[in-house]
C-alpha cells in the first residue's frame, strides 16, 4: 500500500515538472528569436526613389580616362584592333549610321559654350550623334565615351519601315557595337570616341567610382519614365563644375511622355529650370 501511495503521488509532480520545463524552455525560444519592432522610417528615407549616389571619387585628369577605361574594361587592347573579325565582315555596311535627332544646333551650342575635353553620352546606338560631337570637337580633341549595352530594344528593327533589317543577328548578337565600331572608323575617330558596352546604370556607377566625369553629358537611352529617372539621377553627379547635362526625346510620347516626366522632376527637385531645345532638354552649368 505505501509503494503503490507513492507512485499514484509521484506521476501529477513528475506531470508538473514536465509543463514547468516546457514552459520555460517555449519562453525562451520564444522571446530569444523575436525580433524587435523595426523603427519607424522618417519621410525623406521613404523616398527610395531618389536615393542614389551623389559621392562620387575626385575627378581624374582627362587625359588618364581613355588609358584608364582601355585598362579596365579591354584590358589594354582597343576594341578597334584587328576589326572586322572574319564572321562579323560580311554583315557590316560603310557608314550605316542613322539615329534621330543627332545633328540637331543644341549640339554646336553647347559645344560652343562648354568647350569639353570630355563628353559622356548615356545611350549611342550606332554612333551618329557622338560621330556628330567628334567632327565638331576636333579641334578640343575631346574624348567621347560611349555608353550602350549595344542591345537595341524589342523590336527594333521592325520601326521605321525595317530600316534597320541589315542588323543580322550572329548567335543572338545583333551586332550593333559592331557597326558601331565601323562606323567609327570610316569616320576616322577611333582615337577619340570609345564604347563602353555595359548598361548605362553600370557603366555610370562605375564612372562614379573611377572618378571619371565629363564637360557635356547627354542622357539618350531608355525612353520609359523609370529608365530616364535612373540615367538622369545617376548621370548628374559625372557633370563637371560648369558642365552641363542635355538629353532627347523631351516631347517624345512614349510611357505617357517618360523622359520629359523624369526630366521635370529632377529638376524640380534639383531647384533647376528645364530649356527645352526642339527636341531636347537642357538643364543649367552646374556650379
Amino acid at each position: 500500500m505505501i509503494g503503490r501511495r507513492k507512485l499514484t503521488v509521484s506521476k501529477p509532480l513528475e506531470l508538473l515538472g514536465f509543463l514547468a520545463i516546457f514552459i520555460v524552455g517555449y519562453s525562451i525560444g520564444f522571446f530569444s528569436t523575436t525580433q524587435p519592432k523595426s523603427p519607424e522610417l522618417k519621410s525623406d528615407q521613404t523616398d527610395q526613389h531618389s536615393q542614389f549616389r551623389t559621392d562620387c571619387s575626385p575627378r581624374i585628369p582627362p587625359s588618364e580616362i581613355r588609358p584608364m577605361l582601355l585598362n579596365k574594361i579591354y584590358n589594354n587592347i582597343t576594341p578597334y584592333e584587328n576589326f572586322p573579325p572574319p564572321h562579323v565582315a560580311p554583315a557590316l555596311l560603310t557608314r550605316r549610321v542613322r539615329g534621330w535627332g543627332s545633328t540637331a544646333t543644341v549640339f554646336a551650342e553647347l559645344v560652343e559654350s562648354t568647350q569639353p575635353k570630355t563628353i559622356i553620352e548615356v545611350g549611342t546606338f550606332l554612333g551618329a550623334s557622338a560621330l556628330h560631337m567628334a567632327n565638331l570637337t576636333r579641334d578640343l580633341d575631346t574624348v567621347i565615351l560611349c555608353l550602350d549595352d549595344f542591345r537595341g530594344w524589342p523590336g527594333f528593327r521592325e520601326l521605321h519601315n525595317g530600316m534597320f533589317k541589315h542588323l543580322v543577328d550572329i548567335n543572338g548578337d545583333v551586332i550593333l557595337m559592331q557597326q558601331f565600331i565601323q562606323n567609327v572608323l570610316d569616320a576616322g575617330e577611333e582615337r577619340r570616341v570609345l564604347p563602353v558596352p555595359f548598361s548605362t546604370g553600370s557603366a555610370l556607377a562605375a564612372f562614379c567610382e573611377w572618378g571619371v566625369y565629363a564637360d557635356l553629358v547627354e542622357v539618350d537611352a531608355g525612353h520609359d519614365f523609370h529608365s530616364a529617372w535612373a540615367d538622369i539621377n545617376q548621370a548628374w553627379p559625372l557633370v563637371a563644375q560648369g558642365g552641363v547635362m542635355f538629353g532627347h526625346d523631351y516631347n517624345l510620347a512614349a510611357d505617357d511622355h517618360g523622359v520629359r516626366r523624369a526630366v521635370n522632376l529632377f529638376a524640380d527637385e534639383k531647384g533647376l529650370k528645364v530649356q527645352p531645345h526642339g527636341q531636347h532638354w537642357v538643364l543649367p552649368p552646374k556650379k
